[in-house]
């Protein structure tokens, strides 16, 4: 099984221009993911911001207060590459919780206003990038470090995850190939041998991508697109559109059959 280009187990681009080109790749995902959470955005009612998201505790004012405070903390990092400077992503844990509370009970067409500003500003951050910054290692708000070339890719997860968490009518089958094969590739290897994980095989019958979760010998195969894939390993949905077997066996009701997962970071 290969990674795709635009995945972020991709290789890590040593070379300055094999670096470019592929956060350039991503960022023009980014810029299509953006279009879209911007046009669900503004066709939200006023009112629609002070109800709930798909996330617990989360109004959808909250997802989009995060989704504009996350976009101005890649650019931190952003920057850091540019300088060759360890710029933090977040002034703190508590910092940015509280930037997203203070910014989720804003008017629509404020919040609407501070997306495009915030992706301009990511956008144009992004560009003063030179070929060799794409290499850099930047350092992630929970310590880990990754290269540069990965901004884009974080964006992208941000943007079309929390999309579909908006519950406005985005959902994974509207999530790009490039993203959803990618994310059904990461979240597999994530849980593959997990502990305390009954296996089950994954079958993508549109990618004819593979992959197998859990520990011992699986009596449960989830086949179906690679976008329902990745949304249920992603915490998106339930198993919708998964067709499961137990030993052969289609099951009338396969999601009953699945096990819980793990949460996944």
């Amino acid at each position: 099984m290969t990674e795709p280009a635009t995945g972020p187990a991709a290789d890590p681009a040593t070379d300055p221009a094999t670096a470019a080109a592929l956060a350039d790749e991503r960022l023009r995902l980014v810029a299509a993911g953006t279009g879209h959470l911007l046009h669900t955005v503004a066709e939200l009612k006023p009112e629609a911001l002070a109800e709930p998201s798909a996330l617990p505790g989360w109004t959808r004012g909250h997802v989009l207060a995060h989704l504009a405070r996350n976009a101005d903390s890649l650019v931190n990092l952003l920057n850091g590459a540019r300088t060759g400077t360890d710029i933090p992503q977040y002034a703190g844990n508590e910092a940015r919780d509280q930037g997203i509370e203070d910014g989720a009970g804003r008017p629509l067409d404020v919040q609407l206003d501070d997306l495009r500003d915030s992706d301009g500003r990511f956008t144009s951050a992004a560009a003063l990038l030179p070929a060799g910054a794409w290499t850099a290692e930047v350092r992630h708000r929970t310590g880990y470090t990754f290269p540069a070339c990965d901004i884009p890719w974080k964006r992208l997860m941000e943007i079309e995850y929390h999309h579909v968490d908006l519950d406005a009518g985005y959902t994974p089958a509207h999530w790009p190939e490039p993203f959803a094969v990618a994310e059904f590739r990461r979240l597999a290897g994530k849980l593959a041998g997990a502990a305390d994980l009954p296996a089950v095989e994954l079958v993508a019958d549109d990618t004819a991508d593979r992959g197998m979760i859990g520990t011992g010998t699986p009596a449960l195969t989830a086949e179906g697109p690679v976008r329902a894939l990745a949304a249920w390993l992603s915490g998106r949905s339930d198993g919708d559109g998964l067709q499961v077997h137990r030993d052969g066996v289609q099951l009338p009701d396969g999601r009953a059959a699945l096990p819980p997962l793990p949460p996944l970071g």
